[in-house]
């Protein structure tokens, strides 16, 4: 085991295995070769991971032996822990979208949204939608609910469809059990029920500015409306079929949510580890164990509840697994490169110079995830770096304080996306813009959700 690694296990503070001008070099080439690799060269960000990885240790002098031994045991350890829940994520997103589940939410939310309230009810929509899913698909299926909605409202697609893009992107940034999120959980060593509160009083203040009234605004600025055909969703599930009820559906969202929620409150009130009661909700509200129980009621809840036979629920479930492997292994290739930015002690030297120059802390995550952001376009890749040079300066926070630093990096991992970020040409497209509407619109949106979370974080650290 690497010298790294065993002051880790111990608890113990990792002592840079090189001058500092050396390792900052380190880091920096490594960056710069990420940027390179994945948006001129092109190559997977898996890939880019591992050279990266490489380029670290190396440069710092380690032994190369010791820098595959770091990158694997980082690349294992995540893969175990945040690898299982996005796993157990898109089973439960996929059963909620072919169970008419999350079309019901929509429906319902929306059908009973007046005029004015229909950009809130948006909002609302995506952002519970967005709790369980991924971006991308989220937006796949809202889309033709953005179009039916503008053309009924006969407004201006952004105004119905900002509010929702907010929502969905929040829960994305802010929100376990999103990998953002929780990757950065798992690194900086967060309390996931914390985080997952705060998360929230965070994100629904962010959503409401970025969302209903940002897009108020937006809707002026660029007027775009629906095209005649909105059948987008690719979904194979007729109209007419069953839907499991709305109350249902909504209770199956939130009951991981509740159950890790539960946990924290236990935490708190509790506070005593020998409890039998705390105990019990360290098995429950555990992420893992709690995904695992929202899955399998999800399969009977959703599944059957809609009227799905049995190996038509294990279709959905296996169906569910491909589309996510390349995020399982960017995200495990990312606790590697995390693991050897840990080992060569880069996080010690940073956090003595941000003791030193007296930075705060929560704006630092924040700037390094939006520099990173800006220049790889990924708030994976973002939040995996900037989190993994955060993770020595942690050292010595409260629970709530680590959180907020979760927090931060996320607010910072979705700022401005633009023509690097594959997201941007997703709603270019789906909205029919072109890129300066797109920029104005979508870019601007991320920016003020982004800069809005910063200061409900900063605000939140003055409370709590």
């Amino acid at each position: 085991m690497s010298t790294g690694l065993l002051a880790q296990a111990t608890g113990d503070v990792v002592e840079p295995v090189a001058a500092g001008w050396q390792l900052i070099t380190a880091a920096l080439v490594a960056i710069a070769l990420l940027v390179l690799l994945i948006t001129v060269v092109k190559l997977h960000p898996f890939l880019a991971l591992i050279l990266g990885g490489l380029t670290v240790g190396i440069i710092a002098g380690e032994n190369v032996n010791d820098v595959l031994t770091s990158f694997t045991t980082g690349f294992g350890t995540t893969a175990a822990g945040v690898g299982v829940l996005i796993a157990l994520g898109a089973m439960f997103a996929k059963l909620l979208a072919d169970s008419g589940g999350a079309d019901q939410i929509v429906d319902t939310i929306v059908g009973r949204a007046t005029p004015r309230m229909l950009p809130w009810a948006m909002a609302a929509v995506g952002a519970i939608i967005g709790l369980p899913m991924f971006f991308e698909i989220g937006l796949v299926l809202l889309m033709p609910v953005i179009y039916l909605v503008s053309r009924r409202a006969q407004v201006s697609l952004i105004s119905v469809g900002i509010p929702a893009l907010a929502g969905l992107s929040a829960m994305h940034g802010f929100v376990p059990p999103h990998p953002g999120p929780v990757t950065a959980i798992q690194y900086l060593g967060a309390d996931l029920g914390v985080t997952l509160a705060l998360g929230l009083v965070v994100a629904i203040p962010t959503v409401i500015i970025a969302g209903p009234l940002f897009g108020a605004l937006a809707g002026r600025w660029v007027v775009v409306e629906a095209p005649a055909t909105y059948d987008v969703s690719g979904t194979e599930r007729p109209a007419e079929a069953k839907r499991p009820t709305f109350v249902v559906t909504i209770l199956t969202v939130l009951l991981p949510v509740a159950l890790m929620l539960v946990k924290a409150v236990i935490d708190i009130v509790v506070d005593d580890p020998e409890a039998t009661v705390q105990q019990t909700w360290d098995v429950i509200g555990n992420p893992l164990i709690a995904l695992l129980i929202g899955t399998l009621v999800a399969m009977v809840s959703l599944g059957a509840g809609s009227g799905m036979q049995l190996k038509e629920i294990s279709k959905t479930v296996e169906t569910s697994l491909p589309p996510i492997a390349g995020i399982v292994l960017i995200v495990s290739a990312g606790g590697g490169f995390k693991q050897v930015l840990v080992d060569t002690g880069i996080g010690t030297l940073l956090a003595d110079w941000a003791r030193g120059a007296n930075v705060s802390v929560l704006l630092l995550a924040w700037v390094l995830a939006v520099l990173i952001r800006l220049a790889t376009g990924s708030a994976t890749i973002a939040t995996i770096t900037a989190s993994s040079l955060m993770v020595d300066l942690v050292a010595g926070l409260s629970t709530t304080e680590v959180s907020l630093v979760v927090l931060a990096v996320g607010a910072g991992s979705v700022f401005f996306s633009h023509v690097n970020d594959a997201g941007f040409w997703l709603v270019k497209e789906y909205f029919g813009m072109s890129v300066g509407q797109t920029l104005r619109t979508w870019s601007l949106m991320e920016t003020v959700l982004s800069v809005s979370g910063l200061v409900f974080v900063l605000l939140v650290s003055i409370v709590v």
